[in-house]
């Protein structure tokens, strides 16, 4: 259902090089009546999914570090991030997307995930809907050393740490990634490990 106060006047294309950004000019009604015309660059790069990988038995979960240009660019010196495994769905739907990617980054091999919640991360100018999941794993579902595709140019280093190692690197600042937080916070609170 769209929303009769919105009214999109103009979309312009600004660049396709990577993903797709646009120009967008859209009338806004405003609670009092009065309409305002706003113009805001929008950035569509797909939806998403991430999974933390947690091990009941062991106490620990499987995290990913690879370098990150746009926090580079933002003050993180390194440029490296510690994150849950995550990618983009393409054509799959959450679920597939998020054991492919798992296999594909952790060399993890699931059979079975839940999902935890949809969420909008940065809603001001990206599109993206990011499907966030849990998963339990253990040393049978290993089937290769992951890394990520080089056709994707991913260098990927998979890490595995007890899940309260995970859990402090959050206050201590070594893990500053949301999505990342939101699930090491999910597992917490539904005492998951």
């Amino acid at each position: 259902m769209k929303n009769p106060e919105i009214k999109v006047t103009e979309t312009k294309l600004l660049s396709d090089n990577w993903y797709i950004l646009n120009k967008v000019t859209f009338d806004y009604q405003k609670k009092d009546g009065k309409v305002e015309s706003h113009i805001r660059e929008v950035y569509d790069r797909g939806n998403g999914a991430a999974i933390l990988l947690y091990n009941s038995a062991k106490k620990t979960v499987i995290l990913t570090r690879q370098f990150r240009l746009p926090t580079y660019l933002n003050g993180n010196k390194t440029g490296m991030m510690i994150e849950v495994c995550a990618g983009l769905l393409d054509q799959d739907n959450a679920e597939q997307a998020v054991i492919r990617e798992t296999e594909e980054e952790t060399g993890y091999r699931l059979k079975k995930v839940q999902k935890v919640i949809e969420t909008y991360m940065s809603p001001g100018s990206v599109t993206e809907i990011l499907y966030l999941f849990v998963g339990e794993y253990d040393e049978t579902m290993k089937v290769n050393d992951g890394g990520g595709l080089d056709a994707e140019q991913e260098n990927i280093e998979v890490l595995e740490y007890t899940f309260e190692e995970a859990y402090n690197m959050i206050e201590s600042g070594e893990i500053t990634d949301a999505k990342t937080i939101l699930l090491l916070q999910h597992a917490k609170i539904k005492n998951l490990i």
